[in-house]
């Protein structure tokens, strides 16, 4: 009896420590799953809270690019109006300045403008080079306005008279600039003092270009003002062209009419002929110069080499910044890097 007793102890004792073992267990099974949920959703709410971070900072990268594009536009914007303003006043001095340009057609007695003359393709280094001079740059609006577009442009500049006494002071402040000589035209009323005319003697046109360099002692290049019946006329071309060399000028032709005979004279001197591809600004709006813009680039991919006459009119500046981008397929040179 002692020994029934004994073996049923034995095996109640054997259920309890399985039950003990199954608990146990479950117990751990449990734990695990408490422990993996609570971690999961820590690692969950972390990821959660750091996509939730990210898309933040994105925003405000976002925010902050918007903002500074429109402080950007809007100094640029500021910029173009302060200088638009400033040309519209230099412009539109009626009493005191009757020589203003209030259009560019001034240049050219047609109203289409003559042809660039044909020409090959000139081989160059690198991209193909585009020269852009602002002609009849006079006071000191336009060379402020020139020199705000950071680009690299030839002033040209109008010998002195009584409107605007200071343009050779203006020219000495700048390490490269030219001078736009007036010459006769077949029927511009407004004529520049100091007019270089047909009729002019030898003497006289060297004594005009002996004091052009004088009141311009940096100067190397020279474009007609107009010009249109004095650069038609050959005698009159080979009097300038010889002055010109007596003192060291090169002569920039601006193609006022289409029948120049600059380029038979400065064959028969043995010289380079440069010209004048395009106008940017005959006609005074803003999309027309953008148009010549991309005309003068075009020139220059074609040929290698293009030479683009402006003024400094409000709508000329105004698309030279608004072009900024296009000049990145061409070299911009002074004349004088051109060749």
């Amino acid at each position: 009896m002692a020994k029934r007793k004994k073996s049923t102890a034995k095996k109640s004792s054997n259920t309890l420590l399985y039950i003990a073992i199954s608990l146990a267990f479950l117990a751990t099974v449990l734990i695990s799953l408490v422990a993996g949920y609570y971690v999961g959703y820590g690692d969950g709410e972390d990821d959660v809270e750091k996509k939730y971070h990210k898309k933040v900072k994105e925003k405000l990268n976002i925010l902050k690019k918007n903002e500074n594009i429109k402080v950007k536009k809007k100094k640029e914007k500021s910029v173009s109006d302060r200088l638009k303003k400033v040309l519209k006043k230099t412009e539109n001095k009626k009493v005191t300045n009757p020589l203003r340009y209030l259009s560019a057609s001034h240049e050219i007695d047609s109203a289409v403008e003559p042809k660039a003359i044909k020409r090959g393709v000139i081989r160059v280094n690198g991209k193909p080079k585009l020269a852009i001079i602002i002609d009849d740059v006079s006071v000191a609006s336009h060379v402020k306005a020139i020199k705000s577009l950071n680009l690299n442009l030839t002033m040209s500049f109008l010998p002195p008279s009584k409107y605007r006494a200071n343009s050779p002071l203006l020219a000495s402040k700048e390490s490269f600039y030219m001078v736009h000589l007036p010459m006769e035209a077949m029927s511009f009323t407004k004529e520049e003092p100091f007019t270089l005319r047909v009729l002019d003697s030898q003497q006289t046109i060297q004594n005009r270009i002996a004091k052009i360099k004088k009141l311009f002692p940096k100067v190397h290049y020279i474009n007609n003002h107009t010009g249109s019946k004095f650069t038609s006329n050959e005698k009159a071309v080979n009097k300038l062209i010889y002055a010109l060399n007596k003192e060291n000028i090169n002569f920039i032709d601006s193609r006022t009419i289409g029948s120049t005979k600059v380029p038979k004279v400065m064959k028969n001197y043995g010289l380079k002929y440069m010209a004048r591809d395009v106008f940017l600004d005959h006609e005074m709006n803003k999309a027309y110069v953008k148009k010549q813009i991309k005309k003068a680039i075009q020139v220059a991919k074609t040929h290698g080499t293009a030479i683009a006459i402006g003024h400094p009119h409000a709508n000329t500046i105004m698309a030279l910044r608004e072009s900024k981008e296009l000049f990145k397929d061409v070299e911009l040179v002074l004349v004088n890097k051109l060749y």
